[in-house]
């Protein structure tokens, strides 16, 4: 067996599984269903759980989305305190919190802009290959990875359709952020600006931006409540979901591709 393979065994061995789920316990990382140690970091209060009363989400207008525009990605590096592609030393492993994508039709040559970001899927890939429990989906649809119990392994990465997670391949310091834990060795992608959901700020980076240029291409809100404003706009409009033959039922809809 190679040293790699040799590697991704130990990582994944029921031994490595068993103790980082003993070490998850006693340091209290699970404090009732649907709630844990990372949650409490981002102000939320223990007793108050995520709900599933909620299915937090996004709309995505691809008609609205103009070409050049990458407010949404600098939004959304500002808040979480990450380096965009363009700026990263090693563009190859620069996070994939958000990225601007450009498609051309092949018949017609029309071209489509769309930002493309970790979908919140409702049965998530990740979720499913994660061998220590790091990736998890809360009550309210929001797909997370627990820093604390990732063990860098990249299954997730693997296992991602929609090529939304990256690895911290190095030591983080000018760019971190209180509320937005991250480092090195650790999985991560789009969390929802989790953090400002739980402050109570009722929206995100990247559609407090788009917003703000006056494109008015992104909307986030609860997709489970019928007065909210995505509610209705996804009944008004007609809608996809990228990879719909996956059957994941993804967390963003898009409209226009």
């Amino acid at each position: 067996m190679s040293d790699k393979n040799k590697t991704a065994g130990v990582l994944a061995s029921p031994e490595r599984r068993k103790f980082v789920g003993s070490a998850t316990v006693i340091a209290g990382v699970t404090l009732a269903p649907g709630i844990l140690l990372m949650e409490v970091a981002h102000g939320r209060p223990e007793e108050q759980a995520a709900s599933s009363a909620v299915r937090w989400g996004m709309l995505v207008d691809a008609t609205k989305c103009s070409t050049g525009c990458d407010d949404c990605v600098t939004a959304c590096s500002t808040e979480n305190g990450w380096t965009p592609v363009e700026s990263s030393p090693h563009k190859s492993q620069a996070p994939q919190w958000i990225r601007k994508l450009e498609l051309q039709d092949p018949l017609t040559q029309m071209e489509t802009n769309l930002p493309m970001m970790c979908q919140h899927c409702d049965d998530a890939p990740c979720v499913d290959v994660c061998p220590t429990g790091a990736s998890f989906k809360r009550a309210d649809g929001i797909v997370l990875v627990n820093r604390h119990t990732c063990i860098g392994c990249r299954y997730c990465m693997m296992a991602c359709p929609y090529k939304a997670r990256s690895l911290v391949h190095e030591s983080l310091n000018d760019t971190q952020k209180p509320d937005v834990p991250r480092g090195i060795g650790c999985v991560e992608s789009c969390t929802l600006c989790v953090q400002k959901i739980d402050r109570g700020d009722g929206t995100t980076a990247c559609v407090e931006a788009c917003t703000a240029s006056g494109h008015n291409a992104l909307m986030f809100g609860d997709m489970n409540d019928p007065e909210s404003e995505i509610s209705k706009r996804l009944r008004q409009l007609p809608t996809k979901q990228v990879r719909a033959d996956l059957n994941l039922n993804l967390g963003v809809r898009y409209h226009g591709i």
